[in-house]
């Protein structure tokens, strides 16, 4: 009786690890996507900066180094580094909403409604908007 007490225990710790290891994914995961999201704006504003300066060249820090170096380029920098945030922010929150229904079946809670929603695209909107007309 007392082997099977402990095997029920052991099954037990070993759920709630598991439950735990999965929300720490799901929270390291949010505050990525946070960070992310901070540094997409840093580049937009950024960019915003170096479209108002009149001058051709301008100062740079990438990490520790700082650089001078053409104001169009810099601009191109931060337009593919704000393009690769998007890019990674996107699977980012993809796989988060298919971790939160890993973590609510492992909770035994129903996965949550209108979760993995898809947006309609073009020609499913074109279609209703011939049904319904144009001011749908």
């Amino acid at each position: 009786m007392l082997q099977k007490i402990n095997l029920d225990h052991d099954k037990a710790l070993k759920h709630i690890e598991l439950v735990e290891e999965k929300a720490g994914e799901i929270l390291t995961d949010r505050q990525e996507i946070i960070a992310l999201d901070i540094r997409r704006n840093d580049d937009r504003v950024g960019m915003r900066a170096l479209q108002k300066q009149k001058s051709k060249k301008t100062w740079v820090t990438l990490g520790p180094l700082l650089f001078k170096m053409p104001s169009k380029t810099a601009e191109e920098l931060l337009a593919k580094d704000q393009t690769e945030c998007d890019i990674e922010i996107n699977k980012l929150r993809s796989n988060l909403k298919i971790k939160v229904n890993e973590l609510r079946d492992l909770e035994l809670d129903p996965p949550v409604a209108g979760l993995m929603l898809q947006p309609m695209s073009h020609k499913e909107m074109s279609a209703i908007k011939q049904i319904y007309g144009e001011n749908c």
